[in-house]
């Protein structure tokens, strides 16, 4: 009887433990089949995005001589590339909701090569080969690197999937990591704002890094909203919760946060440098935030990590030469001479002309270095009018000085 019983258990277990091995080949494409949704819809949202910002760029250059400072409303290209960013940030927001946090933020990298590409080909100048070559080879490089480190992401990315309930992200937001890192985020985030505000650090790395925490929790809190939303169309409601408007209020009022802080590099530095600088220190934030609060990493292999590390660091130095190869535009503001005036001869000192002294690139002032500056950019000069005085050995007075008499 006991050998029946034992030989029934082993037949009752038997079943089960099939069932158990089964099931992980089903869950693990599965999962992997989510990432490469979230991937695909992360890279076509940020395509789309950067021919959406071009059209309207183009849109602007166009009229840029208009009288009227509001004509590109009445342009197609205009709304063309708006409904196309409306498009490509809805792809964004809705990749979220498929792929780990981790996975999604890098893929940012993918509207820098578009832009530096829709740059490359829709150039107005006409060069040869070599010049071309030469003039872009950062470029190039730059995407080539970008692109492996995406290759990299997307197939070493973190696995972990969870779905987006009110109950798991509550049980999220209160652990103790995230309540960890949310104290050490908000110390160094009033830091940083006491220097740039009281202290007027201007700084591009002080500026950057409160867009790139702003931007940790906005990404946080998307894929929350995006989650729950996903949730909700396949069935089980989760608007009804309170934790759901809470991250939509947290998400709209870092976002406006975050683009006010941006808007400000934007004015004070190269858009280039911006670009750059914001996307690796944003990138590096929101995994960070990733890794704590949704626990992106756990139960990945050493090597899948040092992978994804990998892949971000080439993904980072693509960018960062892709930027680094772009002109920075320079205004033209010439300048009239100060010793070119007439009798203005007393307000030099040894040939030094009487301007303002200031460290901007292009602004009025004197210039500390022209040589290296094209033609076109040269201060303009007035002509001068010299007359031979005198003998040969007295030198003639580098200007016309007219002088009256009384009885004239």
């Amino acid at each position: 009887m006991e050998g029946g019983s034992s030989a029934n258990l082993q037949l009752q277990q038997l079943p089960l433990a099939t069932a158990a091995v089964s099931v992980q080949p089903h869950t693990e494409p599965f999962s992997y089949k989510e990432n490469l949704i979230g991937a695909l819809l992360a890279i076509f949202g940020h395509l789309v995005s950067s021919i959406a910002l071009n059209l309207q760029k183009y849109s602007h250059i166009r009229l840029a001589g208009s009288k009227d400072p509001r004509a590109y409303f009445k342009t197609k290209t205009w709304w063309c590339g708006f409904l196309l960013l409306v498009l490509g940030e809805l792809g964004v927001f809705s990749s979220y909701a498929f792929a780990p946090l981790s996975l999604i933020v890098p893929l940012g990298a993918v509207s820098v090569i578009a832009s530096a590409i829709i740059g490359i080909i829709f150039i107005k100048e006409k060069w040869k080969a070599k010049e071309f070559l030469r003039r872009y080879l950062l470029s190039f490089v730059g995407c080539g690197l970008a692109v492996v480190g995406t290759y990299l992401l997307v197939t070493f990315g973190p696995n972990s999937h969870e779905k987006m309930t009110a109950e798991n992200i509550t049980r999220h937001l209160v652990s103790w990591p995230f309540l960890l890192y949310m104290l050490v985020e908000i110390v160094v985030f009033c830091l940083l704002l006491y220097f740039y505000k009281e202290r007027n650090a201007n700084y591009i790395v002080i500026i950057l890094l409160l867009v790139a925490l702003l931007g940790s929790m906005t990404a946080v809190t998307g894929k929350a909203v995006a989650g729950m939303l996903l949730v909700s169309v396949q069935g089980h409601l989760q608007l009804d919760s309170p934790i759901f408007y809470i991250m939509l209020v947290c998400m709209v009022a870092t976002a406006v946060s975050q683009a006010t802080f941006l808007a400000q590099a934007s004015q004070l530095y190269d858009s280039a440098q911006v670009a750059s600088v914001g996307y690796i220190l944003s990138t590096a934030a929101a995994i960070s935030a990733g890794a704590t609060f949704y626990l992106d990493f756990t139960g990945e292999d050493v090597l899948h990590i040092c992978m994804f590390a990998l892949g971000c660091l080439i993904a980072f130095l693509g960018v960062f030469l892709i930027t680094r190869s772009r002109k920075k535009p320079v205004p033209f503001e010439p300048y009239i001479s100060m010793d070119a005036m007439p009798g203005m001869q007393n307000m030099h000192d040894k040939g030094i002309a009487v301007q303002p002294d200031l460290k901007a690139s292009f602004s009025y002032g004197a210039l500390e270095n022209n040589d290296n500056m094209p033609e076109i950019y040269t201060p303009a000069t007035l002509p001068i009018v010299q007359e031979q005085h005198g003998s040969k050995g007295v030198p003639a007075p580098p200007y016309r000085v007219l002088e009256h008499s009384k009885k004239e």
